[in-house]
């Protein structure tokens, strides 16, 4: 019986073996992938020459249409199902080097050349690069029965969830194995820095360890994600995509308060908003109904941008850069795609062409901001008396000239919009632009506003410095010799004042003359009288109730913190938008209006062809990109690579996938099962057996995967430049764990700071401020906080999608001797103190730290340097300061590993 059995198996081996030896022998040979197998071809050897950029003898291999049209010599390089036939593979083949092709490169190889020729026999498919293709649901790979479904599936003890299952799968496909799971200790601190960029509170550390229950990991993470410090952790990674910063930017780099931008992101992040409305209010929380200030400050996101103050410049100039800025990071940001090229010319190597920069620029032409001193337009952020003021004044309106008129009272008090600012003036005699940002006027002076929509409109509000007495202003309609519209004098002031004029009712548009003139300026020829900053053609406060108007003038003219928002023009001061040839500003050609790019997701039906319609294709599910590009994100600040290395760029120039299908399978449930939750997609990361992997490196699979690429292990990471001090200032004690508020200075030595403009320094915060988290340290453009810097932070003049980490000598150095970490030192070793045992007090420092044991080798070395170090002269850091800023050194401590 035993032995039939046996000679049956064998039969059926035989028969196996026959079956797959004929199998690949006359089965039929996979047709070639485009996108795998040609496209990288073309890429790398044609498209230089061929492409976006340049299109020599008029072929292009950007898009199929481009690529099987005839060329200059009136050949088709391609004829599908033709290749004998085809120019392209003639000339490939040529041995002339002046004929041949590439022009004057080395030829391709035989492998490239029939791989070619395969493609255009099978009738030359083009294919749309992966990343560019809509996001769909993915199979998560399981292990399956085997030997035609007699032998059942195994069951994998290391899998936790399904992201393991496709790391599994990959890992099989080459052979590795995974590690085992990291020691309590080292996962609680990973986790910890990975979710609130600190290490974990002494108190959830005891508590965790101290638990053997199944659930016991799953609980701190909950607890870390419920951390308020979870908002400021994932704040900061969004602050270098913000290019967020304190100042301006550019010469004079002067102060800006924008940082309730940031407070912002801290409470969207903690309160889990989920991520298509995150960026919905950040691209067009203005133009939603009746929007909140949380709403309008989200939108400083695109406020960010620099702004140049220096005298003599072009402020269209440099409020066209702004624009350009706000596309370019954009796409970079919150799509992962290079796409600055495009300004100049069509995209080299991905389906974009010149004009659909400009189309999508169009979205962002209209905005009222024009490079203003003042950084108009602004919120102004009512609180209190003024807040209660503000809501009962509304409700007056209302009830007596309607809803629309309380709207515009409102909107008005909120932002001075909508206003015309003086820097628009233009046809100047005896005026100009003072320091190219306010209307400056002297005696008989003359300046246009041109356009201004009188449409009954019967006030003008304006604000204007007065600096000599006796000055009067004529408005003119058409001309300076039009009809007067107005004559008013304007009082000495030294100070930003504003007031009003009442005006005739005023009917279509028209060019307003101004005509300044003042007796106290005769003999001061060259001296300006007035100064001013904008004009407001709006209508009379409704009649009826001085104390409201008393009120409402209070209101308008009370000094309040501001920050700046994104606001579109009004209809009457709509910019259109042109296609820059070549990208130049200055040279414009058609006109175009707002649209995406064919190539990607269809603009959704009924949306308005302004900002808010952009966000809503932006979040739209079927955009390929956005969550993508988030996921990927997420993944890397996990793991140190993302799934698609280059965040910055998915395009097909971007690094490979490793994972492709487990991205599409994140980036599906992230839209449609988690809803756009970041902490939920966080939640499954860090739950997963491969994010708990021991980071060790075994030489078995280190042979086969130096980089970790198929993630056999979990990585090893120095901490990020805000992670390293806010992880000193924790461990020693120091850390001011306040939320929210302005920006702080912690110590830096003079001199850091040149501001020869305005003389301003750098002052040291009091108190507990200089020892906040690094994220709430005043960010200057031009001048950056050293330490941070040091460790690869960047100076966010521009979007950073990605900081590639550097490993240098100056990081040694800053470490230890940068005042912070020596503070430091000195404070956790002061907590070190108190026992006898110099071996203990080592242990408890390391312990406070790493929240195990320090092995005794590296105790011994600690105990020779306390040693050394206690035989130092005068004036050197005490023995046990030295020890600790040892501690703080080592490289477990600043790596997450």
């Amino acid at each position: 019986m035993l032995a039939r059995h046996k000679r049956l198996l064998l039969a059926v081996a035989i028969l196996l073996s026959i079956a797959l030896v004929s199998w690949r022998i006359f089965s039929p040979r996979r047709p070639i992938d485009f996108n795998t197998q040609v496209k990288p071809i073309l890429n790398k050897k044609c498209i230089i020459c061929h492409g976006g950029v340049r299109r020599q003898a008029d072929l292009s291999f950007l898009f199929r249409a481009d690529a099987l049209g005839k060329t200059k010599s009136g050949k088709r390089a391609i004829i599908p199902g033709d290749p004998d036939h085809s120019e392209m593979l003639r000339r490939l083949t040529l041995t002339d080097v002046e004929d041949r092709m590439p022009y004057k490169q080395p030829p391709l190889s035989k492998q490239e050349i029939a791989i070619l020729r395969d493609w255009i026999k099978e009738g030359a498919k083009w294919g749309d690069h992966w990343a560019y293709t809509p996001v769909h649901p993915v199979e998560v790979p399981r292990s399956k029965a085997s030997f035609f479904g007699l032998v059942g599936p195994a069951k994998n003890d290391w899998v936790r969830n399904d992201i393991d299952c496709f790391v599994w799968d990959k890992l099989k496909t080459v052979g590795l194995s995974p590690s085992q799971e990291a020691d309590k200790a080292t996962l609680l601190r990973r986790v910890s820095l990975d979710l609130t960029g600190l290490p974990p509170s002494a108190a959830l550390a005891k508590r965790f360890l101290d638990d053997t229950s199944a659930g016991a990991y799953e609980r701190a993470v909950d607890t870390l994600l419920a951390s308020p410090h979870y908002g400021e952790r994932w704040a900061a990674l969004w602050l270098d995509l913000a290019r967020y910063a304190d100042t301006k930017g550019y010469e004079r780099d002067d102060s800006r308060s924008i940082w309730r931008y940031r407070d912002w992101l801290i409470t969207a992040f903690n309160q889990d908003k989920p991520y298509d409305r995150f960026l919905v209010e950040q691209l067009a929380g203005d133009l939603l109904p009746n929007p909140t200030d949380d709403q309008l400050i989200a939108t400083a996101f695109h406020r960010n941008t620099m702004t140049n103050d220096e005298g003599g410049t072009d402020n269209e100039e440099f409020r066209t850069a702004a624009v350009l800025d706000r596309v370019n990071t954009t796409w970079q940001a919150l799509m992962g795609t290079t796409f600055a090229c495009v300004q100049c010319h069509s995209h080299p190597y991905d389906p974009f062409v010149h004009d659909d920069y400009y189309r999508f620029m169009a979205f962002f032409n209209d905005t009222r901001d024009e490079d203003s001193y003042a950084d108009y337009p602004l919120l102004r952020k009512f609180s209190g008396e003024d807040s209660i003021g503000v809501a009962r004044l509304t409700d007056w309106v209302r009830s007596h000239s309607g809803e629309q008129r309380a709207a515009e009272v409102r909107w008005f008090l909120r932002t001075w919009q909508p206003a015309m600012n003086g820097l628009r003036a233009d046809r100047f005699v005896n005026a100009e632009l003072a320091d190219t940002k306010w209307l400056a006027m002297r005696d008989h002076g003359v300046a246009r506003l041109a356009g201004v929509d009188l449409e009954a409109r019967d006030q003008l509000i304006y604000r204007y410095i007065g600096f000599v007495k006796g000055g009067r202003l004529t408005l003119h309609l058409d001309s300076v010799r039009g009809p007067v519209l107005r004559e008013m004098p304007l009082d000495t002031s030294h100070n930003w004042t504003i007031a009003a004029a009442d005006l005739p009712v005023g009917k279509g548009m028209h060019d307003l003359y101004l005509c300044y003139e003042n007796p106290g300026l005769a003999k001061k020829p060259d001296m300006s009288g007035v100064q001013f900053d904008w004009f407001c053609f709006t209508h009379r406060f409704p009649q009826g109730d001085e104390a409201m108007k008393k009120l409402y003038w209070r209101l308008v003219s009370a000094d309040v913190p501001t920050v700046p928002v994104m606001m579109d023009n009004p209809r009457d001061m709509h910019r259109p938008t042109y296609v820059f040839e070549k990208g130049n500003w200055l040279v414009k050609g058609a006109r175009v209006e707002p649209a995406t790019p064919h190539t990607l997701n269809p603009f959704p039906t009924g949306a308005p062809r302004n900002r808010l319609g952009l966000a809503q294709w932006l979040t739209s599910p079927q955009n390929p990109l956005t969550a993508r590009t988030m996921v990927n994100r997420l993944w890397e600040q996990l793991f140190g690579t993302g799934l698609v290395e280059t965040l910055e760029d998915l395009g097909t120039q971007g690094a490979t996938p490793t994972h492709r299908e487990l991205l599409d399978f994140l980036a599906w449930r992230f839209m449609h099962e988690d809803g756009w939750s970041i902490k939920r997609m966080l939640r499954e990361i860090v739950l997963s057996a491969t994010y708990r992997q021991d980071s060790r490196v075994r030489a078995d699979a280190e042979a086969k995967d130096a980089d970790d690429r198929y993630y056999w292990r979990a990585p090893r990471v120095r901490l990020s430049a805000e992670e390293i001090r806010d992880q000193a200032l924790a461990v020693s004690g120091l850390l001011d764990e306040q939320l929210y508020g302005p920006s702080v200075m912690p110590w830096q030595p003079k001199g850091i700071w040149l501001s020869p403009w305005n003389g301003q320094d750098w002052q040291k915060s009091p108190g507990h401020d200089q020892y906040r988290r690094a994220l709430y340290t005043y960010w200057k453009r031009t001048a950056p906080y050293p330490s941070m810097i040091s460790f690869d932070g960047v100076a966010r003049e521009v979007c950073t999608a990605r900081r590639i980490r550097t490993n240098t000598p100056l990081q040694a150095l800053v470490l230890l001797n940068d005042s912070v970490y020596l503070e430091a030192a000195k404070h956790l070793a002061d907590k070190m103190r108190g026992g006898e045992d110099l071996g203990d007090a080592i242990q408890s420092g390391y312990g406070a730290i790493m929240l195990r044991a320090m092995s005794e080798k590296k105790v011994t070395a600690m105990m020779n340097l306390y040693a050394k170090a206690s035989k130092a002269g005068a004036g050197s850091p005490d023995a046990m300061t030295v020890v600790a800023s040892a501690l703080l050194n080592l490289d477990e401590v600043v790596t997450k590993n």
